[in-house]
């Protein structure tokens, strides 16, 4: 298996990368700098460069071509609406666009849980970086794809523990970018997962055991 992860220099693309290495996966992905490029060859990876706010769907189907998956973990975290706009928002449409064009019918996205947060009074951007992202949870759904959603609650740099909840709804905690890392990666090597949106948060249930539990009888 080919996967290809835009943002794979970000903290969830990186960890992601190596679980999926690992596994046995070839890796690939987008950087905006040819030193990234660099050091992620010299880890067995090999990165296109490219900003992808910038790029056509044609040059982001280029860098696509050979893959059987694209993951897409880019993020802007909320900040400034123009930066939210091209990453949650556009960046998304573009790649599923280049993916249709270069004939890889799997996509994954990480997005957010639509309800966190909600006990607090967000300010515009945080409010709009939300709205943008359900946008885009739209789009990959009503796209012609092979889609995967995935909604991590709030992320910590902590250990991962190995152990999480994983379901179409779950209440929003916290939980580890590394036990994210390790869920998706496993979502991804199991191709029965399809046309779903899951929602993650930290829990008791071994990782394999909880991907296993989401798998649809054929």
């Amino acid at each position: 298996m080919r996967v290809f992860i835009v943002g794979i220099s970000g903290a969830i693309g990186g960890l992601l990368a190596g679980k999926l290495r690992d596994r046995g996966v070839v890796v690939g992905g987008l950087v905006r700098r040819a030193n990234q490029q660099a050091d992620l060859r010299s880890k067995g990876v090999e990165a296109s460069v490219g900003d992808l706010g910038q790029m056509s769907v044609d040059e982001l189907a280029q860098a696509f071509e050979g893959s059987d998956v694209i993951v897409y973990t880019a993020g802007s975290n909320g900040g400034a609406r123009d930066i939210t706009d091209t990453i949650d928002g556009s960046g998304v449409a573009t790649a599923l666009k280049a993916a249709e064009q270069a004939d890889v019918r799997r996509f994954a996205l990480v997005s957010v849980f639509p309800e966190s947060w909600r006990e607090r009074d967000l300010g515009d951007e945080v409010e709009h970086y939300f709205s943008v992202k359900k946008a885009a949870d739209m789009a990959v759904t009503r796209s012609g794809l092979d889609w995967l959603i995935l909604r991590p609650s709030l992320l910590s740099d902590d250990p991962g523990v190995g152990t999480i909840s994983l379901s179409p709804a779950e209440m929003h905690d916290d939980i580890t970018r590394e036990d994210v890392a390790d869920t998706l990666a496993q979502l991804l090597c199991e191709p029965r997962i399809s046309h779903q949106i899951l929602e993650l948060n930290r829990g008791t249930t071994p990782i394999d055991e909880a991907v296993a539990a989401n798998v649809r009888s054929v």
